[in-house]
């Protein structure tokens, strides 16, 4: 037997609320920095009313996601909230400096996310970042280079990594992509 998730996990306005969080916004600072109402954005929130594509742009601006990962693709009877079909996932990031990630997880209300990433050939990330979070990364093809603070470890098929907020690059310098699964906590997509 089928069982459908609670409603409040597969809803935009449950995304939205769990990317808020994770960044550490109040209501009332997304409100102020919307330029809207405290119930303006609670009511998106609860997905009582829905955002214009205007202001989708803006959250999405906001939360420093794209306005893509902001769109579902509709789940099969039953499968919603449990199951995401690889021609259903949900593209997230920006596509910089080579690298092409999807949302594996059915929304963003968890207390993680998984993410298929695949790092183009001979792309890289010059710029290192850190973010507040513990990733764990599983290489399933291919090879990387991943900078982790200033050691750098060259990864095959089979290694798996864990980073907790240092900071962090990769490059890929070989001639195939490589494709890794990457399971992030909180959220930031």
């Amino acid at each position: 037997m089928l069982h459908n998730p609670p409603p409040e996990t597969r809803t935009l306005g449950a995304d939205l609320r769990a990317l808020r969080k994770a960044r550490g916004l109040t209501l009332a600072g997304m409100a102020d920095s919307m330029g809207k109402s405290v119930g303006w954005m609670s009511q998106i929130e609860r997905d009582i009313s829905e955002p214009s594509i205007s202001d989708l742009r803006a959250l999405a601006k906001l939360l420093d996601v794209s306005v893509s990962s902001l769109f579902r693709v509709a789940a099969a009877a039953g499968e919603e909230g449990f199951i995401v079909r690889k021609t259903a996932r949900r593209p997230i990031g920006s596509r910089e400096a080579g690298l092409v990630e999807e949302l594996l997880s059915p929304d963003l209300t968890d207390d993680f996310e998984v993410v298929h990433s695949t790092f183009e050939a001979g792309s890289s990330m010059e710029q290192a970042i850190s973010r507040p979070t513990q990733e764990v990364g599983y290489i399933t093809a291919g090879q990387l280079d991943l900078w982790i603070g200033d050691t750098c470890f060259h990864l095959n098929v089979g290694d798996s990594f864990r980073i907790r907020g240092q900071s962090y690059r990769w490059s890929n310098p070989h001639d195939v992509p490589c494709v890794a699964i990457w399971v992030i906590a909180p959220p930031v997509y």
